[in-house]
């Protein structure tokens, strides 16, 4: 068994043959996607998130074994690398244990032992910490000489050494990690000099703030630490010194002359002005990166189900952009996305149009045969809502509110620039909003996931982490949607298992110069799309309206063979094996096991044939909100109202009831249970009933609570 496998196998709960074939997998560049859908059989079906940790603790033990080897060559370098020590290194597994055995030979500056030791007084130390000499004092004076000019000063150096030797001591420093991680608080004070500013209120409940370190939620540590870094509040972490002293005293002392004292002295010292500031900073930064952690898999859960809302598929579609003073921007959609007309409407202050307004919006949806109307959440949009209402289509006409969030950052990208070069961003904004609408996947993955605006204080988390796990999530939603080749953006593609941004653009390319793809197997032929590729990406391709039914479905090419066979055993043509669920139940899928291919496999074959390509996302459903609600001032306690999730946190979830500002239904209010999971209880864009608990007007704030479901 490799150390790989050791270490995954000491961190997770997973099957060791499960995890070394999945390792052999992911080092034959396949991706999790691919492992998790199509190599069930080698994993011993291991689902994504399994997969998922696999991959964490792979890049940890990678990263574990890279700073053993600087470590090994920054102490050889300096000549003190002894069989021992390597030993000692190379059987670490353990990142902090590793840094404790390399503080010792790590000196990025000059410290107060290693003047002391220039200066002779480490045979002083060493006496000293031997506990045997009664009269230290005339000990000392044989050390006055040079730069050292009393007796004061020769033990005041000679504590200096051993109080780094204590600092370097992994067993004192393990003991004090004990002690922060079980007692540790967390204090905070307001800065009087900033505490009375604006922007210093919405922190001012941590002004006097105490806690403990270990049980602080994620998003109040975070906030603490916003509230810290721009000025407002100073933190510091403590723990009982006295105790944490006596401990130390009682490893280190074992006598009671004078040398004891100065062994007193020195622990005094190191404690003060070397563990604690630096375990106390460990300490943070590990409830940081925890809440980091927790942040983060609330922004990955909230942006899954963003991507995998419901979408309303091809319909043609007018989108606006709404707002006051500069108007509403209108686009009119083909059922592929594609801009067909776009122009500016007026229909509120302060040129108040409505009447012109209703005219133009009726002409363009007779005109455009459109089917549904998309409007921006953001400003007006209320009023614009009220505006459609209020037209007589002719043909039954959907309305729907859309959320702007990201849509502004999408409309100034390169991205966008390159979709529409000749309109400026406030129609590549409507458009975006239209698209949302038809396909919200295809269109959010074209914006930084993070500015999509569904998580908490993703500016104030690790932001390679943040980028890494969201990357993740978008291919994972991509790749459970599976992929259109013919209609699909390079933005898009880029996230299709083994396809990446460089080939995605290929695809694009090949398709424009060559026309639509017409099989899989033309995959092929696009320039630097190896069998590799085509192996990790082809199965999440779909093509409409091929010639093989297959190509338009989950099926991977490499078990054509397979349904062929069925197929051929039955006496049915492929096509019309398809959806023929009477048929497919009656397979006796035993039969056509191999040495590589066994029952999981076969299974999702199956249910693959028997609703090809099918959606996993629901379909978009019209809402209303309530329409005599347009400000917070209209807002009772009491009131039931319908109303959207746009936010989930670990304190609670957020709701849109169709004004500026969101309403917050606290974990507590969830239900009259209690509740350990919001994403339990409700879903990112869910349409709710709510009760109004309070309404804070000063602060802006509504407390809502969760009523009812739809």
């Amino acid at each position: 068994m490799t150390a790989l496998v050791q270490y995954i196998l000491s961190n997770t709960q997973l099957p060791k043959t499960s995890v070394e074939n999945t390792i052999a997998l992911l080092n034959e560049d396949c991706t999790i996607p691919f492992i998790s859908r199509y190599r069930k059989e080698r994993t011993g079906n291991l689902d994504e998130v399994q997969i998922g940790e696999i991959v964490k603790n792979k890049e940890q033990f990678e990263a574990l074994e890279k700073r053993k080897r600087s470590i090994l060559k920054a102490i050889e370098e300096q000549g003190s690398l002894t069989p021992e020590l390597r030993d000692t290194i190379e059987s670490t597994q353990d990142l902090t244990a590793l840094e404790d055995l390399y503080l010792p030979f790590k000196r990025s500056r000059k410290t107060k032992a290693d003047k002391a030791r220039q200066n002779g007084l480490e045979p002083l130390a060493k006496i000293i910490m031997s506990q045997n000499a009664n009269d230290i004092e005339s000990i000392g004076f044989k050390y006055v000489k040079g730069d050292v000019h009393s007796v004061d000063e020769a033990l005041e150096g000679a504590r200096h050494i051993i109080s780094e030797w204590i600092n370097e001591r992994s067993d004192i420093r393990n003991h004090i990690r004990y002690q922060m991680e079980r007692n540790a608080m967390i204090l905070t004070k307001a800065v009087k000099t900033k505490k009375e500013e604006e922007q210093a209120q919405k922190f001012r409940d941590y002004f006097d703030w105490e806690e403990k370190l270990s049980r602080i939620p994620s998003h109040r540590l975070l906030a603490i630490l916003r509230a810290e870094s721009e000025g407002f509040i100073k933190v510091k972490i403590t723990i009982d010194d006295e105790r944490a002293l006596a401990k130390i005293e009682d490893r280190l002392i074992r006598s009671r002359n004078a040398c004891a004292e100065q062994i007193g002295l020195a622990i005094a010292d190191a404690y003060k002005r070397l563990l604690l500031p630096a375990l106390s900073n460990e300490a943070l930064q590990i409830a940081k990166e925890k809440a980091d952690e927790a942040a983060i898999t609330v922004f990955a859960k909230n942006l899954k189900q963003l991507l995998l809302g419901s979408p309303l598929g091809e319909k043609r579609v007018l989108a606006i952009d709404p707002g006051f003073r500069t108007g509403c921007k209108v686009v009119c959609l083909d059922a592929k996305g594609s801009l067909l007309y776009n122009e500016t409407i007026y229909p509120h202050p302060p040129k108040n149009d409505s009447s012109g307004a209703i005219k133009k919006i009726s002409s363009l949806c007779e005109a455009y045969k459109i089917e549904a109307i998309a409007i921006g959440n953001g400003t007006a949009s209320r009023e614009t809502e009220a505006l459609i209402r209020k037209i007589h289509f002719k043909n039954d006409i959907q309305v729907f509110v859309v959320s702007e969030a990201g849509a502004s950052i999408y409309s100034a990208s390169k991205i966008a620039r390159e979709e529409f070069p000749n309109y400026d961003v406030t129609v590549r904004g409507s458009v975006s909003i239209g698209r949302r609408l038809q396909d919200p996947l295809a269109e959010l993955v074209k914006i930084d996931a993070k500015s999509i605006g569904v998580g908490q204080y993703q500016h104030d988390v690790d932001q390679v982490k943040l980028k890494k796990e969201l990357d993740t999530v978008v291919e994972s939603c991509v790749n459970a949607v599976g992929v259109n080749i013919n209609t699909a953006s390079i933005s898009l593609l880029s996230y299709v298992s083994g396809i990446g941004s460089k080939l995605a653009e290929n695809i694009v390319n090949y398709r424009n110069e060559h026309g639509i793809f017409k099989s899989r197997s033309a995959i092929k032929k696009v320039p630097r799309l190896g069998d590799k590729a085509f192996q990790q990406g082809a199965a999440f391709l779909r093509i409409k309206g091929a010639k093989n039914p297959l190509d338009d479905s989950a099926v991977h090419p490499e078990s054509y063979n397979i349904v062929e066979k069925m197929a051929k055993d039955l006496g049915e043509e492929i096509a019309s094996l398809v959806g023929n669920e009477k048929v497919l139940s009656a397979i006796n899928l035993n039969k056509y096991c191999t040495s590589t291919i066994g029952l999981p496999t076969l299974e999702d074959i199956v249910k693959e044939l028997k609703k090809p390509g099918l959606d996993i996302r629901e379909q978009a459903k019209v809402f209303t909100f309530n329409q005599n609600i347009k400000t917070i001032n209209d807002l009772q306690e009491g009131q039931l109202l319908p109303g959207i999730v746009n936010n989930i946190t670990n304190f609670g979830a957020f709701v849109d009831v169709g004004i500026k500002e969101s309403g917050l239904i606290h974990i507590s209010n969830l239900s009259d249970g209690f509740v350990s999971d919001v994403n339990a209880h409700v879903n990112l864009h869910q349409q709710v009933i709510v009760e109004v608990l309070e309404v804070d007007l000063p602060r802006k704030r509504i407390q809502l609570k969760l009523h009812k479901k739809n």
